[in-house]
């Protein structure tokens, strides 16, 4: 059985295209074009199900139409309108910069190089132009920034994400 922490999520699945089971996706990077995928991800009814593809053609560098094996009319393809589009994380080195669902990080734990392990993001506050983890820690909930100069490393099999914070941010 496929987990949660075995693969990333690409894009999503939009609507259905023609009666032969075709489906149009918006997509966050070029990898289903780039590398040789021979299946992606889905999230059924809960549970993580591989699905061949037949074909890929992508309309612009964010959105396609992509035909699976197993789906073959518009009535099948209707199911799965909405979900998430998952490539197992082999891939995730493939990307040149991979973007994530912000919900992706949730139950990710932020450890800083100085200070040690922080908390457990919760959220992401996405009301803002910046981007904030919502971090609960042992004693209240803190904002952090998610920002690319503050994160040294990601590991996303262990589900950790490292940080260099600026001093003092964390007494905010």
């Amino acid at each position: 059985m496929i987990q949660k922490s075995e693969v990333f999520p690409i894009g999503q699945i939009t609507k259905t295209h023609g009666l032969r089971g075709e489906l149009a996706f918006s997509c966050t990077n070029t990898t289903l074009e780039e590398e040789d995928v021979s299946f992606v991800i889905l999230e059924p009814e809960g549970i993580l199900v591989p699905f061949f593809i037949e074909e890929v053609r992508l309309k612009t560098d964010t959105s396609g139409l992509i035909k699976l094996e197993r789906i073959d009319s518009e009535e099948q393809a209707r199911e799965y309108v909405g979900l998430t589009i998952y490539l197992p994380n082999e891939f995730i080195d493939e990307t040149d910069e991979p973007e994530f669902e912000a919900d992706y990080f949730v139950g990710f734990e932020i450890i800083d190089e100085e200070k040690g392990k922080i908390g457990i993001v919760a959220a992401l506050d996405q009301s803002t132009d910046n981007i904030l983890f919502v971090v609960e820690t042992d004693a209240d909930e803190i904002l952090i920034p998610a920002a690319d100069e503050y994160i040294t490393k990601i590991d996303h099999e262990r589900k950790t994400i490292r940080m260099n914070l600026p001093e003092g941010l964390l007494e905010l």
